[in-house]
């Protein structure tokens, strides 16, 4: 019977290679919980699970599908700590790519200050901590550069907001397929976060940077109707990317009601110190004791047996992986009892069978972002082409100024590909382990790029 729900639950995860999914989420370098997806709203619908959200206007918008539901965990983490958040194009196998590379589009993230766990992720509140469209003087896409850092993106919490719960939402989008009558695609997730701080109260967001998702985006935004393909996007000089969404806000102090010495922190919705093991947002709990007791030892052999059904029900898209790890303790404790070894329940060391990171985890991308007062629409979050960059900056003055400067290249040896961070930092401690057999994979099929090769090589070559 057992053999049967495994066999079942492994089936129900099939990957669409060329989409992505947010599974998994790192503080300062770590991976919370283990096996995957702790405390992270993915889609539940596992065979479309890395499938986009296409409308704008949908309670998907929010935290990808499935995502306002709250899931079992709540991760804490210190005002400024660096949250990471990995995309993988196979859910439920680790290293397996991040998107496919013709999925071109501008990559951000927003947060949301909740009351509690369970408020609405829909709605008002909703405001950007960082974002990037198309890099022009690299001639990359901001999914161009996920795809260089293993589909890892990291973030620093601003160290004003006020202590509580927040869902942060990473939103990745492809804009490949973009017509007068085809969307953009959005790959979005949101992790639960207790931000620890000394600073209380509600964050007091402008209204200008405040956002209601849905509602963030119509269907004629210029962002949205950009085409990627289009020869008058490759003309020069080039034509720059609309930002997508309202402009970046970098809280203060002056944003949050109070500041004191002692630093609030979680006391619910954290992982709880019984969880012997974690798969996603399940945990399984040790069995009760017994002593020379034939029915207590048998007793506790249906309960192993329970919680190992439990964590395949509660099967997340990034897999299952410890679920299998604890159906081993059952089967040890089966073992022991048929063996007439009746108490217990003995000791079984359990090891939690995680994927290692994909990759370096890279450094925070909004360690530079400062408040913007650009009012230009069309802001550049990208370089210039040329080797000058005229930079428009505010300043107190009675006429308009412009400085001319000369930008510091990035040494060669720098592996960040991103625009606000050149150096990448290493991940502590992580042993590789065999890849995961829990799910089965459609077969390899040819990949679309949408011509975008062809028409890249086709300008440059015309340079």
């Amino acid at each position: 019977m057992k053999i049967l729900l495994y066999s079942l639950a492994t089936l129900l995860v099939p990957a669409v290679q060329a989409h992505s999914l947010f599974t998994t989420l790192y503080i300062n370098n770590v991976k919370q919980g283990q096996g995957d997806g702790t405390c992270v709203r993915q889609n539940t619908d596992l065979p479309h699970s890395n499938s986009p959200v296409r409308d704008v206007l949908s309670d998907d918008m929010a935290c990808g599908m499935s995502g306002t539901v709250a899931v079992n965990y709540t991760c804490a983490a210190p005002a400024g700590a660096k949250l990471t958040f990995e995309y993988r194009s196979s859910p439920n196998k680790g290293g397996a790519g991040f998107i496919d590379e013709s999925h071109k589009g501008p990559v951000a993230v927003y947060a949301k200050q909740l009351a509690s766990v369970d408020d609405d992720a829909t709605g008002p509140g909703w405001f950007k901590i960082w974002d990037e469209g198309y890099d022009m003087k690299a001639d990359k896409w901001a999914t161009e550069k996920m795809i260089d850092t293993n589909g890892l993106l990291s973030i620093t919490i601003p160290t004003a907001l006020p202590a509580g719960n927040y869902l942060f939402r990473p939103e990745v989008v492809a804009m490949h397929n973009v017509t007068p009558e085809v969307e953009p695609q959005f790959y979005i997730g949101c992790a639960q976060v207790f931000v620890e701080s000394s600073i209380t109260g509600t964050l007091d967001v402008p209204a200008e940077k405040s956002v209601s998702i849905p509602g963030y985006l119509r269907k004629d935004d210029p962002s949205m109707t950009y085409n990627i393909y289009r020869d008058e996007e490759y003309a020069h000089p080039k034509k720059l990317y609309p930002r997508m969404g309202p402009k970046p806000f970098v809280p203060s102090k002056a944003n949050a009601a109070a500041s004191g010495e002692k630093v609030v922190r979680q006391t619910q919705g954290g992982i709880p110190d019984s969880c012997l093991l974690v798969n996603g947002n399940w945990c399984g709990v040790q069995v009760p004791s017994y002593t020379d007791d034939l029915k207590g030892c048998w007793a506790a052999v249906k309960d192993c047996w329970a919680q190992t059904d439990a964590c395949w029900a509660q099967l997340p898209p990034s897999g299952g992986r410890n679920c299998k790890v604890w159906a081993g303790k059952c089967k040890d404790l089966d073992a022991h009892c048929s063996a007439k070894d009746f108490t217990g329940p003995p000791k079984y060391e359990l090891k939690s069978d995680d994927f290692p990171a994909p990759g370096p985890i890279p450094a925070a991308v909004n360690v530079n972002v400062e408040e913007d007062t650009d009012t230009d629409t069309e802001k550049a979050t990208s370089s210039s082409a040329s080797d000058e960059v005229t930079t428009h900056l505010v300043i107190i003055s009675r006429v308009p100024v412009t400085v001319t400067v000369t930008p510091t290249a990035i040494p060669s040896s720098s592996p960040s590909p991103w625009t606000s961070s050149t150096s990448r930092e290493g991940i502590p401690d992580f042993t590789p382990r065999p890849t995961d057999s829990d799910t089965v994979q459609p077969s390899e099929t040819s990949k679309p790029h949408c011509g975008g090769r062809k028409r890249r090589r086709s300008r440059l070559s015309q340079q």
